[in-house]
């Protein structure tokens, strides 16, 4: 970055996306870790290099860079959060799944410590990688009729009691939830009342569970058109609620594997500005060389998974996450025909209002956690509160 007085430091770049709008120029960082001004030098010939963008945010990440996050330590978190801001994303949300009640206390005792470090060393200036997030737990509270990739042994009925055992860590943000399941609508509530987003997935609800459980306070579907009961004419089922009203946001696997292109398509019009597009990244994403073959990735329980041409894959076929990186699913979004703005909300914006963090629109006074992209569509720069996490 350039230092024009003041302490502002510029990014260098040709534009920027600014509350959705395209702004010629310059922006400032500030040595607060906020966009200083925007559009700097536009109206003189200035010309940089690159577009600015809010940096992306990914709801459900099980792993990146090699490393699976249910049983990382510091070192394998560093190496994840450099290798997410590389490819983007600035705040993630650790996705933990198929674990025993102890194995999932574990892995929230780990995650305390690495965002307490990370607090830290954004205090001191010298933040590594992108932002860890509250987890994302995807279980116990799951339909084995509907488990995916899922090892069913780990699933239990809803249940006040274990839920508040692992939400009294203070690092539970989102669980995913079948609210069919007995007592589920209950657990949506009591959730909801302790502040924690829930989420409707790996579900065999139909419309009216489905509708229970919004107005129980759900605020999210897991994955649409994955692993939850399916979308008939007579039979709506979770997908048709959340594209009919207003209330859910959408996640969505846009990787070009999980789901067809036409229905990128339809999902981004009918649920406009509610789709949160996630990688459901495991640990090969991100690695050179993830797309092609590649055996033996464990997942737990002795389950190995294969990758072949950018599909993870049980040994059955069941697809087990992804492969895709979050600049990749902006890029998928491109392709599908979603305008860069668009694009950009789907990968960040969207999940930032539904989780309540910090609103990021590249308007001066706003957290500078921005990405720098080049003409490909490719990240060249990330920077998490105004510091420097990644350069290409």
């Amino acid at each position: 970055m350039s230092t024009p007085s003041g302490g502002a430091r510029r990014l260098g770049v040709r534009t920027a996306l600014v509350d959705g709008e395209w702004i010629a120029g310059d922006v400032e960082v500030a040595a607060d870790g906020t966009v200083a001004a925007v559009g700097v030098g536009g109206g003189s010939g200035a010309v940089g290099t690159g577009v600015a963008i809010p940096g992306l945010v990914d709801l459900q990440v099980n792993g990146f860079g090699g490393v699976d996050l249910r049983h990382a330590d510091a070192d394998g978190y560093r190496v994840a959060g450099e290798a997410l801001a590389a490819h983007g994303a600035t705040s993630v949300q650790p996705t933990f799944f198929g674990l025993s009640v102890d194995g999932y206390r574990d892995a929230l005792e780990t995650l305390a410590e690495i965002r307490a470090e990370q607090q830290g060393a954004l205090r001191d200036g010298r933040p590594t990688g992108c932002r860890f997030l509250r987890a994302h737990l995807e279980g116990p509270f799951l339909n084995a009729r509907f488990k995916g990739a899922h090892d069913e042994r780990t699933f239990l009925d809803p249940s006040i009691e274990v839920a508040d055992t692992l939400v009294s860590s203070g690092e539970v943000g989102f669980v995913t939830v079948a609210p069919e399941l007995p007592g589920g609508l209950d657990l949506v509530r009591h959730l909801v009342e302790r502040g924690v987003v829930v989420s409707i997935g790996h579900s065999d609800a139909d419309d009216i569970w489905t509708r229970a459980a919004m107005e129980a306070g759900a605020r999210h579907l897991t994955h649409c058109w994955n692993a939850h009961r399916r979308l008939t004419s007579r039979d709506p089922g979770p997908a048709a609620v959340a594209l009919a009203r207003t209330h859910l946001v959408v996640g969505l696997i846009a990787d070009g594997v999980h789901v067809a292109d036409e229905i990128v398509r339809l999902t981004l019009h009918a649920a406009r500005g509610r789709v949160a597009a996630t990688t459901d990244a495991i640990a090969p994403a991100g690695l050179v060389g993830a797309d092609g073959p590649s055996d033996g990735w464990d997942v737990g329980d002795g389950l190995a998974v294969t990758v072949r041409d950018g599909r993870a894959t049980l040994p059955d076929g069941t697809l087990a996450g992804s492969v895709a990186t979050p600049d990749g699913i902006l890029r998928n979004l491109l392709r599908c025909g979603a305008d860069l703005p668009v694009a950009v909300d789907a990968c960040g914006g969207v999940q930032r209002r539904l989780l309540g963090l910090d609103d990021v629109r590249v308007r001066p006074g706003d957290v500078a956690d921005l990405v720098v992209l080049d003409d490909t569509m490719s990240v060249h720069r990330s920077l998490v509160a105004g510091h420097e996490v990644h350069r290409a």
